[in-house]
């Protein structure tokens, strides 16, 4: 995980790379949402960062972060869902394609539009970032938690290609920072941004 990240530095980042940067004083709320994956290539490990960053109703830049895993786990590597192979999400810039909604029927942030993955075939046991094939489409690939309380050691089961939240409190946060943008600005929809340690 990233530490000692400040809102600046990650706006610089995402402008610099091409992407939209939400932040308006007139649009309190709008939340950025921010993934970066961390440089190994060893499943099982929430050693990436989720990062939300906005303006609050006065106008003061935010930024929250937290550990996650934003790829899949040893299991689902070594036994994928799909018959492609494990699914990793490529690094881009996801605009609107996710919302608020259910996960196995637990609240969680949802894939409602196209993104990019990389499907990692070969069943080595080993995150392959780059040789795997591309798709897009829609794969149900979530943002959500771990455990229904407390916090998770391993990834285990839990993410097969979902952007996961290690700790509870933390994505319940995260959750309330997205319906608080509903209220403010009138929908749940967010971007999603995935980046790479090697960007910084």
């Amino acid at each position: 995980m990233i530490r000692d990240l400040d809102y600046n530095t990650l706006r610089t980042v995402v402008q610099r790379k091409g992407y939209a940067w939400f932040e308006k004083a007139s649009r309190p709320y709008d939340i950025n949402l921010v993934g970066i994956r961390n440089k190994s290539t060893v499943p099982d490990y929430f050693d990436d960062t989720l990062c939300v960053a906005y303006l609050d109703l006065n106008g003061y830049a935010r930024l929250f972060t937290c550990p996650v895993t934003v790829d899949p786990s040893l299991y689902y590597i070594k036994n994928p869902i799909n018959s492609s192979g494990a699914l990793i999400i490529k690094p881009g810039q996801y605009r609107t394609a996710y919302k608020l909604g259910k996960h196995r029927g637990y609240d969680a942030i949802v894939q409602v539009k196209p993104i990019t993955v990389i499907r990692d075939f070969n069943k080595d046991g080993k995150l392959d970032f780059k040789s795997g094939r591309e798709q897009t489409g829609l794969f149900g690939a979530n943002i959500h938690r771990t455990l229904p309380d407390g916090i998770a050691k391993t990834v285990q089961k839990f993410s097969a290609g979902c952007q996961v939240v290690q700790s509870i409190d933390d994505f319940k946060y995260i959750y309330s920072l997205i319906r608080r943008q509903s209220i403010v600005l009138g929908t749940d929809y967010v971007s999603y941004t995935l980046l790479e340690e090697k960007d910084f």
